[in-house]
């Protein structure tokens, strides 16, 4: 048989009974869109959790206190989240690390802000004039706070947009007006201009006051809860970091590492943790996605063995007049890999539109990779090879006096 009349024969075949056709491909339509779907989804959320660990600072060390270990990090049961940095840890890495650009303390912590009647829970961050250097903010309105507000405790303050969108309305002038945290009012002096995100980890949704005024207003300590630290570049954060962890070890006069009250991430880090994680997520969204495929794959060899169950006489009438069993099991084979192929050519589409479907729609942001629709195209084909090989198998291998006496 050429290769025309083994099209021709296949589309015979398969239009012949076109409902069950359709039925059969949709399980591998269905299985192929959802794999590129869960990868777009598992993509797009690994690149926007990497961009928003990349929007909170460039070359960026943190140092936290107690004994944590890192992104959902597992806290010493002794030590916890103890109190062990102070303003004074941060200046002396100021004044000592030469290798450090701008180094911002802060002191965070979530609370009730209200003003004309309308409140939002939010987080409130204590920090100096060198927070918007070291976190990439910029202001959109008004001023940050400066030294001078520090050195004061000044109780003023700078709203992140969607702080005062949910205090004072959508894109009004709030510059001027008071809010009170802890029943202490504080007067915005600046808007930050918006870097996006939801959530807690949100930096449109905080609070920025003078550090001082945070310790002694708010929290009634001198301690702070983070010391951002900025390096020169990318290449000093692994010195700095190692730097950081010497001279707060020996002003903490701690002689065993292992038993630092303090912990120093680096940004690195944190992007490497968190691909890693994403990564797994995405993996664990195919492989669930891909059970459709067998599902699909399993459909696929009930149609061609219930194929071969009705067209036993054409089969045996093939094999009479010269048919080899290679062209049986080749005709058999080929309408296998043709129905995967086009749910394949169906599901990708289908599969590309969904993915931009949930962006166009702003649900999250998904990433459509070429590696992902050869996979899936790769895959349906082994189906098709795999589940059809069977079914063709038993064919060829039919007795054509037997075929021929088939009722």
């Amino acid at each position: 048989m050429t290769i025309i009349d083994i099209l021709q024969e296949t589309y015979i075949a398969l239009s012949s009974n076109k409902v069950r056709s359709f039925l059969t491909t949709l399980g591998i339509v269905i299985g192929i869109s959802s794999v590129i779907a869960m990868v777009a989804i598992g993509q797009g959320a690994q690149g926007s959790i990497q961009a928003s660990i990349q929007s909170i600072g460039s070359n960026l060390i943190l140092v936290m206190p107690g004994d944590q270990r890192g992104p959902g990090f597992q806290v010493s049961a002794g030590r916890g989240s103890a109190r062990t940095l102070v303003q004074d840890d941060a200046d002396a890495i100021a004044k000592e690390i030469t290798l450090a650009k701008a180094v911002a303390p802060e002191l965070s912590g979530r609370y009730q802000v209200t003003s004309r009647g309308k409140n939002t829970n939010t987080s409130v961050v204590g920090t100096t004039s060198a927070y918007p250097g070291v976190r990439n903010i910029e202001i959109d309105q008004g001023t940050f706070i400066a030294d001078q507000h520090v050195q004061s405790l000044s109780k003023v303050a700078v709203l992140g947009p969607t702080t005062r969108d949910d205090l004072f309305g959508e894109g009004a002038d709030a510059v001027g007006q008071t809010v009170r945290i802890k029943n202490v009012e504080f007067k915005v002096i600046g808007i930050t201009k918006a870097k996006g995100g939801t959530g807690f980890g949100s930096q449109d949704d905080m609070v920025f006051i003078p550090l001082s005024s945070a310790q002694r207003f708010l929290a009634g300590d001198a301690y702070v809860t983070t010391i951002s630290v900025e390096a020169m570049d990318a290449d000093a954060m692994a010195s700095i970091q190692e730097q950081i962890t010497t001279l707060l070890l020996g002003r903490h006069h701690i002689l065993d590492p292992q038993l630092a009250d303090f912990n120093t991430l680096n940004q690195a880090d944190i992007v490497a943790t968190a691909s890693s994680v994403t990564q797994t997520f995405t993996i664990l969204l195919a492989a669930v996605a891909g059970i459709s495929l067998l599902v699909g794959g399993i459909g696929i060899m009930n149609m061609m063995l219930t194929n071969v169950t009705e067209r036993t006489k054409e089969i045996g009438l093939r094999k009479a007049i010269g048919a080899k069993r290679r062209d049986i099991n080749v005709q058999f084979l080929v309408e296998a890999i043709a129905l995967t192929f086009l749910g394949g050519l169906i599901g990708i589409m289908l599969g590309w539109l969904i993915s931009f479907g949930i962006t166009y729609f702003g649900i999250i942001q998904t990433s459509v990779s070429v590696s992902s629709v050869f996979l899936a195209f790769g895959v349906s084909a082994g189906i098709g090879i795999v589940f059809g090989y069977y079914p063709a198998r038993r064919a060829a291998r039919l007795n054509p006096i037997v075929a021929l006496r088939y009722e």
